[in-house]
């Protein structure tokens, strides 16, 4: 059995304008496999419609920090009304995405309690008093970590995001694809 404790609730961050929606992921993707998290994406879907795609995509990033507590993190990206435009980028023609992105990330510090330590009242209350007093310091370190990486990486989104904002401006060329 383990103990989930909410680190950080339902973070969020909206952008309307012009993405790359694949260079966003691979940063997205990079981003955790540098800093040693194992991942997983539990779902990827994409509905298209005549207003533009409809995305939905949820990656649990984990990263185990002992043999007893690791920091999980949610991260949903839903995409609304995107759709492929072509762009000229320093004299190419480049095929981006336009619509609205609203990324959502949560975060968790894991304790596990399996075996031993949950088996019987005395290892039980044994437990409670390790977690309370004895690694206590060591779950706020990780708690600390786990909140600069989700800062580092949303600010490494918006200023992914901004660079098209500031490039939009005039760069659309008339033929828009759906």
């Amino acid at each position: 059995m383990s103990e989930t404790r909410l680190i950080i609730d339902q973070l969020k961050f909206s952008y309307e304008g012009i993405f790359d929606l694949t260079g966003l992921y691979r940063l997205i993707d990079s981003f955790f496999y540098g800093r040693s998290y194992d991942r997983k994406e539990k779902m990827n879907t994409e509905m298209v419609t005549p207003s533009g795609r409809q995305i939905k995509i949820e990656l649990d990033p984990w990263k185990s920090i002992t043999d007893y507590f690791k920091v999980t993190t949610k991260i949903r990206i839903h995409g609304q009304d995107i759709k492929s435009v072509d762009v000229d980028k320093d004299g190419a023609k480049v095929t981006l995405s336009e619509g609205k992105i609203i990324i959502i990330i949560d975060g968790y510090g894991v304790s596990y309690k399996g075996g031993k330590w949950g088996s019987g009242p005395f290892f039980w209350f044994l437990r409670i008093m390790f977690d309370k007093f004895i690694f206590k310091n060591h779950y706020h370190q990780a708690e600390q970590w786990l909140i600069s990486d989700i800062d580092e990486l949303m600010s490494r989104i918006k200023t992914f995001l901004n660079v098209y904002r500031a490039h939009e401006r005039g760069l659309v060329s008339s033929h828009t694809l759906n």
